[in-house]
């Protein structure tokens, strides 16, 4: 795994972490210290991969990025990416937001984790209760058995409830089979 670094219009790629601590050392307005040189340790150990992002003074940064890139111009041409949804497909797990649309008749498990509006008894007031609601519908996609759910829980609950996107963390579905599988 290969670094690469930039502060302001000093870049570089790097092979280890020693010569991307030298490449921050000879910059004398990042002013390293062990805290700083530790930090970037671990992060290139981690299994983190999104940027991270070290500030020097207000509104002054200097980034450090992993990737999979040899050269700074597949890191440039953006050749080692390392999460695309080609690499997801590859892999054979397609992130669940890209199969929300795909059409698969059958029978479709659908969790939604939504804010339920509820009244307080003692006071007569109302809340805001997190729900979790767990269906098995047909349905043609991932998309269509969240708004059976949707159409099925508007109409059970209270109308200021607050319904999460489907492209959200907060719906999650599963095919469980075609109508005849589950049939026989």
């Amino acid at each position: 795994m290969n670094l690469y670094l930039r502060y302001f219009d000093r870049e570089i790629l790097v092979k280890s972490v020693d010569e991307a601590i030298a490449f921050l050392a000879s910059i004398d307005d990042i002013g390293m210290h062990p805290q700083l040189e530790r930090d970037i340790r671990e992060y290139a150990k981690s299994d983190i991969f999104y940027p991270k992002r070290y500030k020097i003074r207000p509104r002054v940064y200097f980034i450090v990025i992993k990737t999979e890139a040899a050269t700074m111009q597949d890191f440039k041409d953006k050749k080692a990416v390392h999460s695309t949804p080609a690499n997801h497909r590859e892999r054979g797990a397609a992130p669940l937001v890209a199969q929300l649309n795909v059409t698969r008749p059958g029978w479709y498990e659908g969790v939604l984790n939504f804010k339920r509006v509820a009244l307080i008894p003692g006071t007569g007031k109302f809340r805001y209760c997190d729900t979790k609601f767990v269906a098995q519908c047909k349905a043609n996609s991932g998309i269509d058995c969240y708004n059976r759910i949707i159409d099925h829980l508007s109409h059970r609950v209270d109308s200021r409830s607050q319904f999460p996107s489907a492209k959200g963390k907060n719906f999650n579905f599963r095919f469980l089979g075609k109508w005849a599988d589950i049939v026989q």
